[in-house]
Formats: structure tokens, C-alpha cells, sequence
């Protein structure tokens, strides 16, 4: 198990809308009805997506992005790191450095989360 720190940072608010169109998508991967959107966190280091990562291909749900899916948990809930196929190349639209948290309820507001707070993501693959 790899155990990640971040401090929350502000995103751009896009994966909200993909979250909740390819919602079945997302709960048959997972298990989990996501919450349409994800706590970003910016770490100390670049992260690498594990190899045999969850993945989400274009191909099979009729898209043009594919999205990689890595368990983890975050304040002990079920929740997965969602990373782009352009964000793990590091040509997206955020550094490596910066992970997106998806998880069935948002986070910022169940723990009054602000940006700048560090939080603890536990990789579970």
C-alpha cells in the first residue's frame, strides 16, 4: 500500500460533467456512485498511475478520453484516483504533481475542506 499527501488545490471543475454522463460507466468500474466531481491534490512528487490500473478506454463507452481508475482511501472511505491518459503523460491540463480524488460524497464538504489542507490518500492497489 503506497500512502500519498496533497494539499487540496482548486481544479478546473471538468471532470464533474463526465463524472455524472458516464456515470454507469463509472459505478460498474468501481462499485461506487461518484459524486459528479473530485477533490484535487497537489503532491510533493509526480505521481505514475500503477501498472494494471482500472481503466476506462474511449472505445468502450464511446468517448475520446481514456481515464485511468486507482483505488485508494481517503478520511477511511472507499475512493478512487481518476487520472487522464493526457494528465499521466503529463501533457493535460495538470501536472503530474496533482491527483483527482472521486469518491461517492464530496469531500470538501463533509470534512469543511479549503484548499491548502494536506490530506492522506491511501493507495490500495
Amino acid at each position: 500500500m503506497a500512502l500519498l499527501h496533497g494539499h487540496i488545490t482548486s481544479g478546473r471543475g471538468d471532470f464533474a460533467q463526465w463524472i455524472e454522463k458516464y456515470h454507469a460507466h463509472y459505478q460498474q468500474l468501481t462499485g461506487l456512485e461518484l459524486y459528479p466531481g473530485t477533490l484535487n491534490l497537489r503532491l510533493a512528487q509526480p505521481y505514475t498511475v500503477p501498472a494494471g490500473s482500472l481503466r476506462l478506454c474511449p472505445q468502450n463507452y464511446g468517448g475520446t478520453v481514456g481515464v485511468y481508475l486507482v483505488p485508494c482511501r481517503v478520511f477511511d472511505r472507499a475512493a478512487f484516483i481518476l487520472r487522464t491518459d493526457a494528465n499521466e503523460r503529463g501533457d493535460g491540463d495538470h501536472p503530474r504533481e496533482v491527483i483527482e480524488i472521486a469518491t461517492d460524497i464530496k469531500l470538501r464538504d463533509a470534512w469543511d475542506l479549503v484548499d491548502g489542507d494536506l490530506v492522506r490518500v491511501e493507495v490500495t492497489e
